[in-house]
């Protein structure tokens, strides 16, 4: 019998062994998030591309660029009383130092006065496509190319809903 202890007890102290060497180790972690100031847009100024004359038998346009300069084209002309002239003016707002993408209308706005109507198109903005938040602030503008029908009816034309745009963080 001793003989068989002392094997039993051999075992056992392998086993022991064996299985301290597959014994486990454990580590922790920490879970974070930081959450940011969410990014806004409030416009400042409505789009007004001014007065616009055009010729009876010429089509043309009347192009605003976004730092509120305009030119004209085809049968349009821009006459020196120029009326109210803006570009569309947005105030950016979210966390200092993040850049973020600018998405314009994709399509063309319709404006009306009574039954005459003309678009709005081609939208463009400074910053273009992407700006970035300086101190968690930026000015966008946006301007457009108002498009004119030979005899276009005189008036004062206005969108019956507002055109949209959005921001993004990258």
């Amino acid at each position: 019998m001793k003989k068989g202890t002392k094997l039993i007890l051999a075992a056992l102290v392998m086993m022991l062994s064996v299985s301290g060497a597959y014994a486990q180790a454990s580590a922790t972690a920490t879970a974070t998030a930081t959450i940011v100031t969410p990014i806004s847009i409030t416009k400042t100024v409505d789009m007004n591309f001014g007065n616009v004359a055009v010729q009876a038998s010429t089509a043309g346009t009347a192009v605003l660029t976004p730092a509120g300069a305009r030119s004209s084209t085809g049968g349009v002309t821009l006459p020196a009383t120029t009326g109210t002239v803006a570009a569309a003016s947005f105030t950016v707002n979210g966390q200092g130092a993040y850049t973020y993408a600018i998405t314009l209308p994709g399509s063309a706005l319709t404006i009306t006065s009574g039954a005459n109507t003309m678009t709005v198109g081609t939208f463009t903005s400074t910053p273009s496509a992407t700006g970035a938040l300086t101190a968690g602030t930026q000015t966008l503008t946006v301007g457009a190319t108002l498009n004119v029908a030979a005899a276009q009816a005189p008036g004062v034309y206005v969108s019956g809903t507002p055109f949209t745009v959005t921001v993004n963080y990258n």
